[in-house]
């Protein structure tokens, strides 16, 4: 059975990215005020990065351009998930779900990024 895709919402990796932006978003409630400008800040910076560019990537035309963005949505998935362990590290939030969500995340945009049609050619 295939289900046909009519906008970004339809992707699973973007639902589950969503998903990772929210649960992030209630854990650094949790963070110590301090960390306001600092980590909480930068966290949930990198993290709405993630759905936010795979909407990007889900809109472009081109195979690169699409190619572009999953990769930038990864590159913020890498970045969220180390700031997840350092929060962890530092005591402010147990991550360890949040973390595995984030693995299952990367996953999902790696199959985006290997869905992309290999056809575009340069033109000259």
């Amino acid at each position: 059975m295939s289900t046909k895709i009519h906008s970004y919402e339809d992707l699973v990796a973007w639902q589950k990215a969503h998903a990772l932006v929210l649960r992030i978003y209630q854990t650094t409630n949790t963070f110590p005020k301090e960390e306001l400008f600092g980590l909480t800040s930068q966290l949930r910076r990198a993290a709405v990065s993630i759905p936010s560019n795979i909407v990007e990537g889900f809109g472009r035309w081109g195979s690169n351009e699409k190619k572009r963005f999953y990769n930038i949505a990864q590159a913020s998935l890498k970045e969220a998930h180390y700031q997840l362990r350092l929060a962890e590290d530092l005591n402010y939030a147990d991550t360890t779900d949040t973390r595995l969500l984030a693995n299952e995340v990367e996953r999902l945009i790696g199959g985006l990024i290997k869905g992309v049609p290999h056809t575009e050619k340069s033109s000259s």
